[in-house]
């Protein structure tokens, strides 16, 4: 069954206050057009910058998803993405007046309710799934945690946790359906044990979270003194830990809450691939930084795929973006280290470059001459050439700055590049652009065919005048 792309009907807003930042924070959902994916605004900001809910835009996991672009920052998305992705919604704007989406009571059940109040409503375009073809793993052997897409005909999870403790030891949870999400998973809380919780509160870490925001494991024998001073941290007339090594701040709504909450931090940050998939996800004790680099494998998974499917297919009479005269006011490069002729497309997170193989290369006359090869330390140039463009394109004085590799990993060179080919670059943004450094992921085709890839890191130098 062909099913359309969603949206809500009406914007709908709400308010509360952000776990980390303790700010108070209004967040109103807004009908979006079709293929416009999940995108946060902050009309607390000037010019009201946009940030797209990217998975290359993740600059920190340590107390949740937090993504970045331009500058712009939105602290824990992954609750509210939850709920848009659990809903199966495809298309919203998330405007909010501060850099955190409230924590409500550590679930997606408030955002949950709010869209459906709001409304759903289907638009004209076809929703497109990405079905997974192959088995895409990420494992951390050292942390037991392990992650695997297996292909199947929906998107359905399953989640083991075990925290090895005697209070919280193995848990499962899985959603065979998304049309179980609210009821089965929207409303599970996240949780915490007590050493966790002493340390964010002793640093002012979560300064607006509150003991109404998570369940709170004890996994050690706690002093009536600690107890005291416990409710008086929580503003309590007085905890008690049951007997499950749970404290007594609330009742569990699932005896396997927690995995049912680590199930729903996977929906939030899988949500980041900016695609619905198709795909039977299994983790393994999960947790916000396994589940990005599983999500950028995936996006990476579907980019590859798709131009292996199709070849990067590009209209020879079509304006490219820059031409090889405007590349040279971008980079300093000049024959014969000039390596790149064209830019096809260029993003906030990607590049895709052009350079037309010849006979008349300079280097042809004495590598294989015979059986004339373009050599791969000049791939991997044109490559990085291509990512120079993609970090100095923002400039408005490109040529007061020169890039410098820093580091290139991973270098494959997989089949021959020879006279005749087009050779094309596509690069994606790694992790956002720090301190004038950049890390991208390059794969260079010919036609639909891999060549080359390589993960380049490289600085952007100002020129120092004399």
């Amino acid at each position: 069954m062909i099913k359309k792309q969603r949206t809500i009907k009406e914007p709908i807003t709400v308010s509360g206050v952000g776990l980390h930042s303790g700010q108070e924070v209004n967040v109103t959902f807004l009908p979006a057009p079709e293929n416009h994916g999940y995108k946060f605004c902050r009309i607390d900001l000037e010019g009201k910058p946009i940030v797209d809910a990217n998975v290359h835009n993740v600059v920190d996991t340590s107390r949740g998803t937090n993504i970045e672009q331009n500058g712009v920052r939105i602290l824990t998305v992954e609750h509210t993405l939850a709920s848009l992705a659990g809903l199966e919604i495809d298309n919203v704007l998330i405007e909010l007046d501060s850099s955190e989406p409230p924590i409500f009571d550590g679930s997606s059940k408030i955002y949950v309710e709010a869209l459906l109040k709001s409304g759903i409503v289907e638009q004209n375009a076809e929703r497109h799934y990405f079905e997974i073809t192959q088995n895409i793993t990420y494992s951390d052997p050292k942390n037991k945690i392990e992650l695997i897409a297996i292909p199947s005909d929906e998107f359905k999870l399953s989640v083991m946790i075990d925290f090895e403790s005697n209070v919280l030891g193995t848990q499962n949870a899985s959603l065979v359906n998304m049309s179980d999400f609210k009821e089965e998973i929207s409303s599970c809380r996240t949780f915490v044990f007590l050493h966790e919780l002493e340390y964010l509160i002793n640093n002012n870490l979560i300064k607006g979270g509150d003991i109404n925001s998570a369940i709170v494991f004890i996994n050690r024998l706690i002093s009536d003194d600690e107890l005291s001073r416990l409710a008086v941290v929580f503003k309590r007339e007085k905890v008690a830990v049951l007997k499950e090594g749970i404290l007594n701040n609330l009742e569990l709504r699932f005896n396997n809450e927690p995995a049912r909450h680590k199930l729903l931090d996977l929906i939030g940050d899988l949500a980041l691939v900016g695609t619905p998939i198709k795909a039977h996800i299994i983790a393994s004790r999960p947790g916000h930084f396994s589940n990005v680099e599983f999500a950028k494998k995936i996006s990476q998974f579907i980019s590859q795929t798709k131009i292996k499917k199709e070849g990067y297919r590009y209209d020879p009479d079509a304006k490219p973006i820059y031409d090889i005269n405007q590349i040279k006011k971008i980079i300093p490069h000049r024959i014969p280290f000039l390596l790149v002729d064209k830019i096809l497309d260029i993003s906030d997170t990607r590049v895709i470059g052009l350079k037309n193989v010849t006979m008349n290369e300079g280097f042809f006359v004495g590598h294989f001459p015979e059986e004339p090869v373009m050599p791969g330390v000049l791939q991997v140039e044109a490559m990085a050439q291509t990512g120079g463009i993609f970090f100095l394109h923002t400039k408005p004085d490109p040529e007061n700055y020169n890039t410098y590799f820093l580091k290139i990993d991973n270098v494959k060179f997989r089949n021959k590049v020879v006279p005749g080919d087009s050779l094309i670059f596509e690069l994606n943004l790694m992790s956002p652009m720090r301190r004038g450094i950049c890390q991208m992921k390059g794969v260079a085709y010919v036609g639909s065919k891999i060549v080359m890839e390589a993960e380049l890191t490289a600085q952007i130098t100002k020129i120092k005048k004399s």
